[in-house]
């Protein structure tokens, strides 16, 4: 995926050596709902077991990304986030003086050696990123000190102070509340060009490594509440060094409101020409029809202007702190995925089931739907299931052509197959092991009663049988 180096053929094993580009990660000009590579649509579906796997033992890495490419997998999170979460391998972007103190003029030949590693890694095994440049919870003390250690933190630099910066020495507080000036310097906002002065360093290094890929999404933040001039100006600022290098860019921001109807959200959905897509990641703090009913509402609300809708952390793991069990994040994802989502990945753990076997059988199983109804053919469609109890079952349709089916948990309901007469094929894909069940055939001009082969999660592909020959 980079855009300039031929892989040589005798060279194939070495990662440093990279396949010719094409064209960049942008929406399929056909279905905007979807992205496209090289001009051929694309569906995103993975899972990681952190968000920042930039940061990640070189061997480590590799073994994650080998591990979710033999699923399947093709996508990932990265924030370029810097936090130590209790583990040591973590480091700064900035560079350290002998005194223990960092110089923001002087970038750690470290922290980018790996960014640029784990660009070459996903792009050699054809996994997209999703890129989140700003973290809000590396600047805050709120669950550990890391504003304490932060090269950002007056006392941790030769810069500049805290009466010239505007910073105070701890932020205690949960980073919704913002209190921290860290996310308000742009012109818009309190014009803090000192500051800003650094943050565009580190944003046009991050540029001078990814812009030479064309497999990278740009998020701005981690799930925001602030003020939305923020995004705006590093959307814009993106976009405009991109252009400058002669390449594009295609950006979002992620907002914090688990209601996708809040005016938070429409900050994105109200402006297709600052943001290329929208990610509803905060969706997954629902559950059930509320969780299928809300994404459809923001696709409607899309409509005149279709963009890719990404998912890009699929909450729900037996025993983590939101209370949502692995049951909830399968079928967020599946949901999701019938809905018309453009890209769904498994949110870390203990949030969410990362790469677990557990997530790794539902890749294999959407690639099994896939390839038997592509995703980017159908639109999202219960009315055409009958006898269907709330959050029992969810089609997606193209009525008479194909059909794609998630049942949650067993049950029986009925799909309406009057307008397509004919000999219908249904191939059942087993979700919790990730393989092709039984298959059926039945004749279509009429209401076809269904079952699932068993308890738990079925995905079914509806495909017009073909004569033997």
């Amino acid at each position: 995926m980079p855009r300039s180096v031929r892989l040589l053929p005798a060279l194939l094993a070495l990662s440093t050596l990279m396949a010719p580009s094409g064209r960049a990660i942008e929406p399929w000009s056909e279905n905007p709902w979807y992205w496209s590579h090289n001009g051929e649509p694309v569906l995103l579906v993975g899972g990681s077991d952190d968000d920042n796997l930039f940061q990640w033992p070189d061997e480590r890495l590799g073994r994650q990304l080998d591990r979710l490419v033999a699923a399947g997998g093709n996508v990932v999170r990265n924030t370029m986030s810097d936090r130590r979460d209790g583990r040591d391998w973590e480091v700064y972007a900035f560079a350290r003086r002998d005194d223990g103190r960092y110089d923001l003029t002087r970038f750690n030949p470290e922290y980018w050696r790996r960014f640029e590693r784990f660009l070459g890694e996903t792009a050699r095994r054809g996994v997209f990123v999703q890129i989140e440049v700003w973290d809000r919870f590396d600047f805050t003390d709120l669950r550990q000190p890391n504003w304490q250690s932060h090269p950002f933190n007056p006392k941790n630099n030769v810069n500049y102070g805290y009466e010239e910066s505007g910073f105070a020495e701890r932020y205690d507080k949960h980073p919704g509340r913002n209190e921290q000036p860290f996310f308000f310097t742009t012109p818009e906002q309190r014009d803090n060009s000192l500051v800003l002065g650094f943050q565009q360093r580190f944003v046009d290094r991050l540029l001078e490594a990814s812009l030479a890929y064309d497999h990278v999404l740009y998020c701005i933040d981690n799930e925001t509440s602030g003020d939305p001039a923020w995004g705006r100006y590093w959307a814009r600022y993106l976009r405009e060094q991109a252009r400058g290098r002669g390449e594009s860019v295609a950006v979002t921001e992620m907002w914090d409101s688990h209601d996708l109807r809040s005016d938070e959200h429409r900050q994105t959905f109200d402006h297709p020409d600052l943001y290329t897509f929208v990610d509803v990641s905060q969706n997954n703090h629902k559950s059930g029809q509320q969780h299928w009913d809300n994404f459809l509402f923001v696709r409607g609300y899309l409509a005149a202007r279709p963009r890719p809708m990404n998912t890009t952390k699929t909450y729900g793991a037996d025993g983590n702190k939101f209370g949502h069990s692995d049951r909830d994040g399968v079928e967020r994802f599946w949901r999701h995925l019938l809905a018309g989502a453009a890209s769904v990945r498994f949110h870390r753990p203990p949030s969410g089931l990362g790469l677990s076997d557990k997530a790794l059988a539902s890749i294999r199983a959407a690639r099994l739907l896939e390839e038997r109804v592509p995703l980017w053919t159908v639109e999202p469609d219960n009315s055409l299931l009958a006898d269907r109890e709330p959050n029992e079952a969810y089609l997606a349709a193209a009525a008479g052509e194909r059909y794609a089916l998630f049942a949650t948990d067993g049950g029986q309901f009925a799909l309406d197959l009057s307008p397509a007469p004919g000999a219908w094929k249904f191939e059942w894909i087993d979700i919790d092991r990730g393989v092709l069940g039984p298959a059926e055939h039945v004749e279509g001009g009429r209401s076809v009663s269904l079952s699932p082969p068993g308890d738990g999660p079925w995905a079914a592909a509806v495909t017009q049988a073909r004569a033997d020959p």
